[in-house]
C-alpha cells in the first residue's frame, strides 16, 4: 500500500509540471481558435450561401466563380507576377548569397543592407515605388542618361505588371538571401577541402558540391515563393488601385476576394473564391514537391 501511494504522489508530482504548461498555453490556443479556425470553418460556410440573409446556395458560388472571366484573370495576374518574381530573385538571391558567403570582412553589414526591405511594411515599400514608377522619377531619369525614352509604368498593361514584379523582387530579396545562406554554411568544409586536394577549381567546387547541397533551400524558397505570391495583394492594390488599373492588368485572386466580399457584399461567392484559390496552392505545391524529389 505504501508503495502504491507513493506511486500516486511520484505520478501526480508528474503531472503537475505538465498542467502548468497546458495553462501557459491556453492563450494560445484560444487565439488560435478564434482568429484561425473559427474564420475557416465560418468561410466555408458561407461559400455555400448567398445574399445577406445567407441562403443555402448549394456549389452554385464555386460554378460562379469557375466560369468567372474576371476570376481567371485575376489568376492569369498572379502567376504572371509570381512567376517572374521568383525566377528573378531566388537565382540573383542565391548569387549574392554565394558571393557574401565568401567574404572575409563586411559580410554582416550585406546582410543587413539586402535584408532591410524585407522588415520594410510592403505599404511604406509600394509608396516609395509610386514615386519611383513616376513619369518623371528616378528610374525614368535613369533612362533618358543612358538613351532610352521615358517608361509609363503604371500607365500600361505590362509596365504596369512588371513594377510590381520590381517591387517584389525589392522586397523579397534579402529574404531568398538570407536562407541561401544558412544553407550554404551549413555545408561541411570537409567537402571544399577534399576536393581541393584532389585538384577541384573553384567552380567546380561550386557546381558539384555547393549545388547539390542547395536543392533543399532552393525547394523551400519555391514553395514559400509560390504561396506567398498566390496570396499577394497589398503591393498590386497599392500600385493598382482595387480594381487593379491599368484595365484591371494588376488586379490579383486576394483583390478579387476583396472587391467581392467588401466591395460587393458578396460574402458566398468571395468565400468561394479563396477556397478555389487554397485548393490550387494545394495542388501546386504538391506538384512542386514531387517534382524537386524526382531530381534528388
Amino acid at each position: 500500500m505504501k508503495q502504491g501511494t507513493v506511486t500516486k504522489r511520484q505520478r501526480k508530482s508528474k503531472r503537475e509540471p505538465q498542467m502548468a504548461w497546458y495553462v501557459f498555453l491556453m492563450p494560445t490556443l484560444l487565439g488560435i481558435l478564434i482568429f484561425m479556425v473559427y474564420p475557416l470553418i465560418e468561410s466555408l460556410r458561407l461559400s455555400f450561401t448567398k445574399g445577406v440573409s445567407e441562403q443555402f446556395a448549394g456549389f452554385d458560388n464555386y460554378a460562379n466563380v469557375l466560369q468567372s472571366g474576371t476570376f481567371w484573370y485575376a489568376m492569369y495576374n498572379t502567376i504572371y507576377i509570381t512567376f517572374f518574381q521568383m525566377i528573378i530573385a531566388i537565382p540573383i538571391g542565391f548569387i549574392l548569397a554565394c558571393l557574401i558567403n565568401n567574404l572575409r570582412q563586411g559580410s554582416n553589414f550585406f546582410k543587413v543592407l539586402f535584408y532591410i526591405p524585407n522588415v520594410t511594411s510592403m505599404v511604406a515599400a509600394a509608396t516609395v515605388f509610386l514615386a519611383m514608377l513616376h513619369p518623371d522619377g528616378p528610374l525614368n531619369y535613369v533612362a533618358e542618361l543612358l538613351g532610352f525614352e521615358k517608361i509609363l509604368w503604371l500607365s500600361q498593361p505590362l509596365s504596369a505588371k512588371w513594377g510590381v514584379i520590381l517591387l517584389a523582387v525589392w522586397h523579397w530579396l534579402g529574404f531568398v538571401i538570407i536562407i541561401n545562406l544558412a544553407n550554404l554554411q551549413a555545408i561541411s568544409t570537409d567537402y571544399y577541402e577534399a576536393s581541393s586536394i584532389d585538384g577541384a577549381s573553384r567552380f567546380q567546387q561550386w557546381l558539384y558540391i555547393t549545388l547539390p547541397n542547395m536543392v533543399g533551400s532552393l525547394t523551400i524558397l519555391f514553395i514559400i515563393g509560390w504561396i506567398g505570391g498566390l496570396q499577394r495583394f497589398a503591393d498590386a492594390y497599392m500600385l493598382g488601385g482595387l480594381q487593379g488599373s491599368p484595365a484591371r492588368s494588376l488586379h490579383t485572386v486576394v483583390g478579387f476576394v476583396f472587391e467581392r466580399g467588401f466591395g460587393g457584399q458578396e460574402y458566398g461567392l468571395a468565400s468561394a473564391a479563396t477556397y478555389v484559390l487554397f485548393l490550387f496552392i494545394l495542388v501546386l505545391t504538391f506538384i512542386n514537391t514531387k517534382l524537386t524529389k524526382m531530381k534528388i
